[in-house]
């Protein structure tokens, strides 16, 4: 499921920053004193963790209610879809490593690239494998929540 929400999450769906990137502002706020880039890794391993752990609260927190993904065979998924999949067993993440992270922060917007292998199923079929993936982060009302993801199978 998490390779389903991270292609239907990940970022495939235009996501257009307007002006020049700036350096990470280190005033922005995180969590527990933690650096914003420690905050967005964090939140990636809360995110797997709470769909192994059916916590869909957490999931919920993680996603921007405008958060839209492309899964791995392109297929364009808003997060009240992505939720009724996770939540209806339609698609499941119970296994997951991450692979090393990338966290790029441009003002109050993040891009996150990684992997992972995970054991899950997608639309009631296996999809467990490698995929390589990509969120967007937006820090909104002092926090930051997921509004893009695009995943990709990695051979």
């Amino acid at each position: 499921m998490k390779q389903l929400l991270r292609s239907v999450l990940l970022l495939s769906v235009p996501v257009y920053i307007y002006g020049q990137a700036k350096p990470a502002d280190k005033s922005l706020p995180t969590t527990a004193g933690a650096s914003t880039e420690q905050t967005l890794k964090q939140i990636e391993r809360d995110w797997g963790n709470a769909e192994i752990k059916k916590d869909y609260a957490t999931v919920d927190r993680i996603l921007a209610d405008d958060w839209m993904g492309i899964d791995y065979d392109g297929k364009v998924v808003a997060k009240t879809k992505a939720m009724e999949d996770m939540k209806s067993g339609t698609s499941t993440l119970t296994a997951e490593e991450l692979g090393p992270m990338t966290v790029r922060v441009f003002g109050t917007t993040a891009v996150v690239t990684g992997s992972d292998t995970e054991k899950s199923t997608d639309r009631s079929k296996n999809s467990s494998g490698k995929y390589a993936w990509t969120d967007v982060f937006v820090l909104r009302n002092g926090r930051w929540q997921a509004i893009a993801s695009q995943s990709t199978r990695a051979q």
